[in-house]
């Protein structure tokens, strides 16, 4: 008995760590407050949203020279400049991040899809060229979803280059979920914490390449 109350109590603290630091550390990562707290375009699609991450970094160059690598995200495309491995060996996702600019990929319009594997596409409903992208869309989470085109949770993506006061350029990334149901959050948080650790490598790939 003593020992089920200690191994309770050891996971009741591991739970209370990750939710008040952890969680609020990996949903804001690079961000400051004021980027936290700004409001981004697209946020107006999901007006109360049941989770909200946003994640930032500084990139020692121009919005000219970071935009077209925002321009050609996609499967099939320039990928997402994250873990390609991790992508295509769990989620067979056909990842294949490009290290180019490829000019057949810089047009982007509102209504044009992005995939996120071949199998699975985000509507771009928002274009500033030069400024931010905003996608949308309800990603599966389980094989019965995608095989009823039904997702558990709409969602939106947003880029948005800021010009840095010292110079260079800030690249924020928010994503807003919505449930349709209560039982959504346990299956998303999970899925949420997964996609920090792809996002931050993400936001250094866009950053690295851009800066060379």
């Amino acid at each position: 008995m003593k020992r089920t109350v200690m191994v309770a109590g050891a996971l009741i603290g591991v739970l209370a760590t990750y939710s008040l630091v952890v969680r609020r550390w990996h949903l804001r990562w690079g961000a400051t407050d004021g980027e936290v707290l700004e409001a981004l375009p697209g946020d107006d699609l999901i007006a109360d949203p049941d989770l909200v991450s946003t994640r930032a970094i500084s990139i020692d160059a121009g919005a000219d020279r970071v935009w077209p690598w925002l321009a050609q995200l996609g499967q099939g495309r320039g990928g997402f400049y994250s873990y390609d491995v991790l992508e295509n060996v769990i989620a067979r996702c056909g990842i294949h991040s490009a290290n180019r600019i490829v000019p057949e990929w810089q047009t982007i319009e509102v209504g044009d899809s992005v995939r996120l594997h071949p199998d699975v596409a985000l509507d771009v409903v928002v274009v500033d060229p030069g400024r931010a992208l905003v996608l949308r869309g309800g990603v599966p989470i389980t094989k019965a979803d995608a095989a009823s085109a039904k997702a558990p949770f709409d969602f939106t993506w947003t880029f948005v280059v800021h010009d840095a006061a010292a110079g260079g350029t800030r690249l924020v990334m928010r994503e807003r979920y919505d449930y349709t149901h209560a039982w959504v959050r346990a299956m998303v948080e999970p899925v949420e914490a997964a996609s920090f650790v792809m996002s931050q490598k993400m936001l250094r790939g866009i950053r690295d390449r851009a800066e060379r």
